[in-house]
């Protein structure tokens, strides 16, 4: 494969690199910087579109594990230079710029036939939550994530590495609270806020139909604006003194219930009426023009 070298800190490409970092951390989007050799893996596995590699000097190495496109830009430069333009406190040696994938609401609601369990993020701040929450969403089979204005954008690099690459794969959309609630009830989805205190308990809510968890923010939970339009609160109960859970964790803990209840033959007591959802939106939920 053709590498060039790179020696200028005013170097394009470098540059280019620099600003998508940056601007994944503000919430703009275009291009993004992904760093390390196991995400430039990971991204080549999901088959996004790679359009240049950077490697520092004496880690070449690296390529040789990686099944990179010959249609790439690969450039070689020093490991000095790299550093500059990274994020992180212990650059790798090894970065790259992607097109992320383009997701629409039929992704995100599982259009391969599989019955919607979105995962809806309201006000979650801390990077490094957001991509917990989306590994745990690809693990318990999550069809979606929809962030909501006031979330952190899911291609910050902290969220990027918390993800170990599940931000690839996970359908996620970034929309406005009305289109998201708008699409859901369309759909049939039942909309079920988080919460400390008078909601019910997660192992007694039907979560094996069509579901979507809203998790609200680290330090105030779901606004009571937002709890007060969906179907039901549902909580996680807690038998020691600590009255509420970090949000990455209450939401894999209600991913893996609704994961152990989608498994499982057991009936609950809403499944009838979470099968009439679901005829309603097989006569034409999923059947318009996505919109992203």
């Amino acid at each position: 494969m053709p590498v060039r070298v790179v020696e200028s800190k005013d170097n394009a490409r470098l540059k280019e690199l620099r600003k998508a970092l940056a601007a994944a951390r503000r919430g703009a989007l275009g291009r993004v910087g992904i760093e390390g050799p196991h995400l430039l893996e990971e991204a080549l596995r999901a088959g996004l579109r790679v359009t240049t590699i950077f490697v520092a000097q004496g880690a070449e190495r690296l390529l040789d594990a990686l099944r990179v496109p010959p249609e790439t830009e690969i450039l070689r430069l020093p490991a000095k230079l790299l550093r500059s333009a990274l994020a992180t406190e212990t650059p790798q040696p090894i970065a790259a710029l992607i097109e992320p994938p383009e997701w629409t609401w039929p992704h995100a609601l599982g259009q391969n036939h599989k019955k919607p369990l979105v995962v809806v993020l309201a006000g979650i701040q801390d990077p490094g939550n957001l991509g917990t929450i989306l590994r745990s969403a690809e693990a318990f089979g999550a069809t979606g994530v929809v962030c909501l204005p006031g979330t952190v954008s899911a291609w910050n690099p902290k969220a990027v590495r918390a993800s170990a690459g599940s931000v690839f794969r996970v359908p996620l959309l970034a929309v406005s609270e009305r289109e998201c609630l708008e699409e859901l009830h369309e759909a049939g989805v039942k909309i079920l806020a988080s919460a400390v205190h008078a909601a019910q308990p997660a192992e007694l809510v039907e979560l094996a139909g069509l579901v979507a968890l809203i998790i609200g923010n680290e330090g105030n939970g779901v606004a009571d604006a937002l709890a007060a339009k969906a179907d039901a609160r549902i909580t996680i109960p807690c038998p020691g003194p600590v009255e509420s859970l970090n949000a990455a964790v209450a939401a894999s803990v209600l991913l893996y219930e609704a994961a152990r209840q989608r498994a499982s033959s057991v009936s609950h007591p809403f499944s009838a009426a979470a099968g009439r959802a679901e005829e309603r939106m097989g006569r034409g939920g999923l059947k318009r023009g996505a919109r992203r």
